[in-house]
């Protein structure tokens, strides 16, 4: 009997011996509490978690269970309380701290069976339990991670997304879901585009979904015009991609859009703006260029016959504006058969408002046709009827002139300057400028009413040719910023003395181009020039 007893203890020894094995290998130890006791027993492996000796072990299954950290106390007195009613579970279960030795706090996983009487009374409870802390301290990382990103994905200012294969939202951030009316993404779970768009836009958006999935090729900055049953349309800027999982396989699409209901809308009106701009331009470009045609009618015209029985005048002109409307004018007023009076004109700036002034003063050359005879009282009169006009205006413009009577019977070319540069005389003595003392010149048009201008005569015996121009000639710069100057077109003027005049006028135009730096004129130009020729016997 003995030796029986000898080989069964020696039995229960091994099998124990493989017990304690086999949970060191798992990391686990072993707990055995009978109901009625308070004592408790706590195999090697549990004293090591708890890190104390077994005299100085809590009881980790009797109130006040203050080693139980204060959060889980509750859930471990329910799991024991069910576990000790008579007829409870036959399992406890529960994950907890536990308050250790060294004053940590240590996640603990508790697991039990339930050993009842045949009452169903609860007599024996026992089991295992493992230090689970790593895996708690992963997952709460893994929590505050996803929590990281579950705020990210609420607060960035786009719509983000995901679908399954039928279309259907299985996840959305709140700005989506407040898109679309609704207060948290986790509203969208399991609804579809048609629920909230009329088909005009959950059509085409549920197509394109369907060939990303079909196809797994994304969609990416598609604008998406969507039309809402009760609500104005709006648009918004979308990329949408296969949505796969760590094996390679497509469950549905995610898609990420944003908001461009704006900009488009301004884009609308900005293109209503331009089409009722371009439509005004076109009018106003019509207007323009009927102003052109009438402003060049007057400086195309056929030039009078002035000529008595010994000589005639010839005219030449070149006018060159650097806008579609000028500044710059010049006129041949013809007094009598054998006398006439020549203007050039240079009104302040180009464009618009000189065209305007222009318009002004061939209206004021009407009225004092009178006075054409006389040039310093003809030029004071246009400067009067200017100014009161810019006056009443109330604005600041005014305009340069030069005007002479050319009268062949006396033989005599009189002339006054309102701040104009002298025109160019060619003649036996040479080519030289007239009308550039001070006691010459009278200030510009339109600047007072109570402007003078003196009248200057010289003998025609003096003079081949005249020259008149514009300051757009003076101005031209080179390379090094030096103007023309005058001296240059008297070079000129002297250089093609026997040529025609029209090659003259030509010349001059071609030697200011080639001086500026630009090789375009910086100002309008204008050139008016007269040939005093005898005439055959």
């Amino acid at each position: 009997m003995d030796d029986a007893r000898r080989v069964l203890s020696d039995r229960d020894a091994v099998k124990l011996e493989r017990l304690e094995l086999a949970l060191k290998a798992s990391n686990e130890g072993i707990w055995d509490w009978w109901t009625d006791r308070r004592e408790i027993y706590y195999s090697r492996r549990i004293l090591e978690f708890l890190e104390c000796g077994k005299n100085c072990a809590p009881h980790l299954f009797l109130p006040p269970f203050e080693s139980i950290h204060p959060d889980e106390r509750r859930a471990v007195e329910l799991a024991v309380t069910q576990a000790l009613q008579d007829g409870g579970p036959d399992n406890l279960a529960v994950d907890a701290r536990v308050h250790t030795g060294s004053g940590d706090w240590r996640w603990l996983r508790i697991r039990g069976t339930v050993v009842r009487d045949s009452a169903g009374k609860a007599c024996r409870i026992a089991g295992s339990i493992i230090n689970i802390s790593r895996r708690k301290e992963a997952e709460a990382q893994v929590e505050d991670e996803r929590f990281l990103l579950r705020q990210l994905i609420d607060h960035i200012p786009v719509h983000v997304y995901f679908k399954d294969l039928a279309s259907r939202f299985l996840m959305a951030n709140k700005g989506m879901a407040e898109w679309v009316g609704l207060n948290e993404g986790a509203d969208l779970v399991s609804k579809h585009d048609r629920d909230f768009f009329d088909e005009d836009h959950w059509k085409p958006a549920e197509l394109d979904e369907q060939r990303i999935i079909a196809t797994g090729q994304p969609m990416t900055d598609q604008l998406e015009h969507e039309v809402w049953p009760d609500r104005e349309e709006t648009w918004v800027m979308t990329s949408k991609f296969p949505w796969r999982d760590r094996h390679g396989h497509i469950k549905g699409t995610f898609g990420v859009s944003s908001d461009v209901t704006r900009i488009i809308r301004a884009q609308r009106e900005a293109t209503g703006l331009a089409h009722q701009l371009q439509q005004k331009n076109e009018i106003y470009e019509e207007e323009l260029q009927l102003a052109r045609e009438i402003q060049y009618s007057f400086t195309t015209r056929d030039f009078p016959l002035i000529a008595d029985s010994a000589r005639q005048l010839d005219f030449g002109s070149r006018y060159v504006p650097i806008s579609g409307l000028a500044g710059d004018f010049f006129d041949v007023i013809p007094l009598r058969h054998d006398c006439a009076g020549i203007l050039i004109c240079d009104v302040m700036g180009h464009g618009v408002r000189s065209a305007l002034v222009v318009a002004m003063l061939r209206g004021l050359l009407e009225k004092q046709r009178a006075l054409a005879s006389d040039p310093g009282a003809f030029l004071q009169g246009l400067n009067e009827g200017l100014a009161a006009i810019l006056e009443r205006a109330g604005t600041t413009m005014f305009a340069t002139a030069f005007y002479g009577v050319i009268d062949l019977c006396a033989g005599t070319l009189d002339y006054s300057c309102a701040g104009h540069p002298g025109p160019m005389i060619d003649g036996p003595g040479g080519v030289r400028q007239i009308a550039t003392a001070r006691e010459q010149r009278g200030p510009g048009l339109g600047l007072s009413r109570d402007a003078s201008y003196v009248s200057n005569t010289m003998e025609l015996d003096s003079i081949r040719r005249i020259i008149l121009f514009t300051d757009g000639v003076l101005e031209a710069e080179n390379q090094q910023g030096e103007p023309f100057f005058e001296n240059r077109l008297i070079e000129i003027i002297a250089g093609n003395s026997g040529d025609p005049l029209h090659h003259l006028l030509d010349n001059i135009l071609t030697s200011v181009l080639s001086f500026s730096q630009a090789r375009q004129f910086d100002d309008d130009v204008c050139l008016l020039g007269i040939e005093i020729e005898s005439r055959p016997e």
